[in-house]
């Protein structure tokens, strides 16, 4: 069931831009720094993620949006969260109806609104970037 893509504009108008400021020092919340596929413009949109083994993951809540499509093209990412800046990478779609990824309260939240699709990034290591 995914949520309603008009709760996905309201939230880019008005949400967005309302904790978009904050998205990067909130626990469960980060800012992902993309350019879009045909303007290349950077974009910076706030959304809910979870540290991984590996890197980080987030919930598709409202299916494939633009932000995930421009991360999957560029193979990549920034990602602002608690004040830091993480480039990311190796961007991958996962089909999973356990959500197993997701801590258990949010595993709770996105079952009750029937998510199964995930975004999963790594991280890039620290030998290849710099700061």
């Amino acid at each position: 069931m995914v949520l309603p893509r008009r709760l996905a504009r309201f939230n880019r108008v008005v949400t967005n831009r309302v904790t978009g400021p904050l998205a990067g020092r909130l626990p469960g919340f980060g800012v992902i720094i993309h350019r879009g596929r045909r303007s290349g413009r950077e974009y910076r949109t706030p959304i809910n993620i979870f540290r991984t083994s590996d890197g980080y993951v987030a919930a598709l809540t409202y299916g494939m949006t633009d932000w995930a499509r421009n991360v999957l093209a560029a193979g990549g990412c920034d990602l602002e969260i608690r004040g830091r800046r993480v480039p990311l990478t190796a961007p991958r779609l996962v089909h999973d109806p356990t959500r197993r990824d997701m801590p258990p309260v949010v595993r709770q939240l996105v079952s009750m609104i029937g998510v199964t699709e995930f975004l999963h990034l790594r991280t890039v290591p620290r030998t290849q970037h710099v700061d």
